[in-house]
């Protein structure tokens, strides 16, 4: 290799992640001197010892340039001084190194590219096209593989199946090293930063939550997991609201009057799949939907936007969709107390509102809603209710406010709102819920002839 520096790139965290860096050092870029801001690899130790697996991507892309150099491919020099690696000063930092060194800044982000340009500096900008080879994980799942998990000292395990005959079985017997591991997330962190349909959802101390195509892959290390471990799930069918064999009064409901829906079931039921199929239904009957999701793992057609949280607040997320007015938004999921008033607020603004919560019970997803809003309101905001389990509808309540005494009782004097939920097809009511003094009850009228109470829920 030609000693002589024929010219000299100063990189930004963008090129270095994405692994482009050091494809140029091994290719078109070699023989150039590379000149590293000593404030980036300050931003790479942080972000490493805090368990991102940004950092640690990043600092191993640099010790493999480390490698290129003491083989004479390039030379490494170091420039700036640790100034505190904020957001907000690394770009500036990095800018001001290229014009003090008179170098070529590296990048793959467009808008660093242009505020360079604007400064005068002279700028090399990189969009490698995504990558057809796919990361070896994704090896590891077959046609009928839902989710794959993969820890450290553990042989592979894969969840295979559809839900209701779901199985684990060993992907091998050999367990993997942790070093495995972390080859395998450093080449989803570069694929990811180069693909636009991938997304790095969540990123905390010992926690990594990656959208890859239609793969949610999450990665956990210590301290926050007892070992390193990698999750991947993915959707293992794609239906059509035909394919559930709705009868002709539930396809009537959804088309023409249900405007605030909840699709409950508990965890790998199939919720989000049928979500996702309800979406494209109103989609294709020539409806605006949007979603709003954290993270963004719902696989709908190209028509439907899937929003998530807005500098994390799903709040500020719907300010903007109440802008929009979509006809329908798709919340997955419904949790914490915020998400149920979020949803309610929309609701009660005009928007048809479909939401995903888990639980055990059809009921227990209306009670979720006792002491988040007002008990004579639910069934404005929620009207229908359809409960899914090992994929297939087994459920489905509407919800209506009546005046009446309540079942078990016959004193008129206690007349009061009752909120009825009933069986959608037959009509027959199933559940009675209403106040009486400080307390909520809930009437099951099917196994129980006398009324239940249970105290009024103080939700965080």
């Amino acid at each position: 290799m030609n000693s002589e520096i024929m010219s000299k790139y100063v990189p930004d965290e963008s090129v270095i992640v994405n692994g482009f860096l050091r494809k140029l050092a091994e290719s078109e870029l070699g023989g150039s001197e590379i000149v590293l801001p000593n404030i980036l690899i300050a931003r790479f130790e942080t972000q490493a010892k805090e368990g991102k697996d940004s950092g640690l991507v990043g600092l191993t892309e640099l010790l493999r340039l480390r490698k290129l150099a003491d083989e004479g491919w390039i030379r490494l020099s170091f420039a700036g001084g640790y100034l505190t690696p904020e957001s907000n000063s690394v770009g500036a930092g990095i800018r001001q190194i290229a014009a003090e060194t008179d170098s070529t800044l590296l990048t793959s982000d467009e808008i660093m590219a242009d505020v360079a340009r604007v400064e005068g500096l002279k700028v090399k900008l990189v969009t490698p096209p995504p990558e057809e080879r796919k990361p070896r994980l994704l090896n590891y799942f077959g046609a009928d593989t839902m989710s794959v998990h993969l820890k450290a000292r553990v042989r592979p395990l894969a969840k295979v199946g559809r839900p209701g005959k779901l199985k684990v079985l060993p992907l091998g017997e050999k367990p993997l090293t942790e070093r495995e591991l972390r080859e395998m997330v450093h080449e989803i962190m570069e694929l990811a930063k180069q693909d636009p349909e991938c997304f790095i959802e969540i990123e905390k101390g010992g926690a990594t939550l990656i959208q890859y195509h239609e793969y949610r892959i999450a990665i956990a290390r210590p301290p926050f997991s007892d070992g390193f471990e990698i999750t991947a799930v993915r959707p293992v069918v794609k239906v059509s609201l035909e394919d559930y064999h709705l009868s002709n009064r539930l396809k009537e409901r959804l088309k023409e009057r249900a405007e605030g829906i909840l699709i409950a079931g508990p965890p790998g039921a199939g919720k989000s799949t049928f979500a996702q199929a309800l979406a494209e239904f109103y989609c294709s009957s020539h409806k605006i939907v949007k979603t709003m999701e954290s993270p963004r793992d719902l696989q709908v057609m190209d028509e439907i936007t899937q929003y998530t949280s807005l500098e994390g607040d799903m709040e500020k997320t719907a300010d903007i969709l109440l802008l929009v007015r979509p006809d329908y938004t798709i919340y997955d999921e419904l949790r914490k107390t915020t998400d149920f008033q979020i949803f309610s607020d929309m609701r009660l603004a005009g928007v048809g509102m479909v939401g995903v919560v888990h639980s055990t019970r059809a009921i227990d997803a209306i009670q979720r809603l006792i002491g988040r809003v007002e008990l004579g309101m639910i069934p404005m905001i929620v009207d229908t209710v359809i409960f899914i389990k090992n994929g297939e509808i087994k459920e489905v309540y509407s919800l209506r406010t009546s005046i009446k005494v309540p079942s078990g009782m016959r004193d008129e004097d206690l007349t009061r709102p009752v909120v009825e939920i009933l069986d959608f097809e037959t009509g027959e009511p199933r559940y009675e819920m209403y106040t009486f003094g400080e307390q909520v009850v809930v009437a099951d009228l099917r196994e129980h002839p006398f009324p239940r109470f249970r105290k009024r829920p103080k939700w965080r």
